[in-house]
């Protein structure tokens, strides 16, 4: 009679804290994203910056961007365009200053220098917005911005409680949001690929405060980001900036062959096999920056499962940043 009771009690207790390599489905991130698109009036006509120096058209790039991450997080990753609101302004530096559009073409002009400070006025924006009380509501969980050349956007930046650093230092006294969130600062005067950069700097310092406690081969994310001249005979996927065999920055169309464990990581993990391969730049595009990029974030894990606490599945940190631990 007791085993009895015993088993009915232990069918209805919840269950524990997922451990190491406990198995959990992946999940679908959803994020609904705020885009402000800074394209200031640019002269008595009525033109629009973008449109007087000919640059990107922003629909056309978020369509192609949300469609790229979707596509390289096989699926998981959905991002909703909850608003655009289209700022004809010049955004305010952080000592309040505000580019005129004089201003603004005598330096494009290189006629007259950058405006110093020259960052933006991130809690101008927050307040402008209401930003920090709609992520506090669940309207937004992050925030995307459109400039320009010296507009002073970080390429992604961090607020809210536990804020850490995401290729630049955390956004303080924002814990009103009551959750992390990030803004991206992207540029109609870019293209998708440079959209991908920026995203990448914010998947290396997500990744890299997820494994802040694991040390050694435990720390997964310094050997998925091995190339080869920073680790000879160890390369893996490298960074968004060195492939595997890249011998400087941005140098994604090498032709030398180097041995990498990259095809152990995108059809093995978490069970290496040690499936090491001659690879170069024709596995990634040829130089193309938006190819390199998809291809590095392709190799990003995205199954199901935890190793040393650490999700198996990337994404739920890189696109979530609530969930790492601090």
């Amino acid at each position: 009679m007791f085993n009895f009771l015993q088993r009915i009690v232990d069918f209805f207790r919840p269950a524990p804290y997922p451990k190491d390599n406990f198995i959990e489905p992946a999940q679908i991130i959803r994020s609904k994203a705020a885009v402000i698109v800074y394209d200031p009036i640019i002269d008595a006509k009525g033109a629009p910056l973008s449109q007087l120096m000919n640059w990107r058209n922003v629909p056309d790039l978020l369509a192609e961007f949300t469609s790229d991450i979707l596509e390289i997080s096989g699926g998981q990753v959905r991002y909703e365009i909850a608003e655009r609101i289209d700022a004809r302004e010049f955004p305010a530096k952080t000592d309040g200053f505000r580019d005129t559009p004089q201003t603004y073409l005598d330096v494009w002009n290189r006629v007259a220098p950058q405006h110093t400070p020259s960052g933006v006025d991130y809690y101008a924006i927050l307040r402008q917005h209401n930003l920090l009380t709609r992520i506090a509501r669940g309207e937004i969980d992050e925030v995307w911005t459109f400039g320009f050349p010296y507009a002073g956007f970080y390429e992604s930046i961090m607020g809210g409680p536990g804020a850490f650093w995401c290729n630049a230092p955390p956004l303080l006294n924002t814990e009103a949001s009551k959750r992390r969130f990030i803004i991206m600062g992207f540029s109609y005067e870019r293209g998708v690929g440079e959209m991908l950069e920026a995203y990448g700097h914010r998947a290396e310092s997500i990744m890299e405060r997820a494994f802040s406690q694991t040390v050694g081969e435990a720390n997964l994310w310094k050997r998925f980001s091995r190339y080869e001249i920073a680790a000879p005979g160890k390369a893996a996927c490298g960074n968004i900036h060195f492939a595997p065999n890249s011998r400087a920055d941005y140098d994604w169309g090498n032709k030398a062959f180097v041995q990498s464990e990259c095809y152990d990581w995108r059809l093995n993990f978490p069970n290496f096999k040690g499936d090491v391969r001659a690879v170069n730049a024709d596995e990634w595009g040829g130089g193309d920056i938006r190819a390199h990029h998809k291809w590095w974030f392709n190799h990003m894990p995205r199954v199901a499962g935890r190793l040393n606490g650490v999700h198996n599945n990337w994404w739920q940190y890189i696109a979530n940043p609530n969930n790492v631990i601090v």
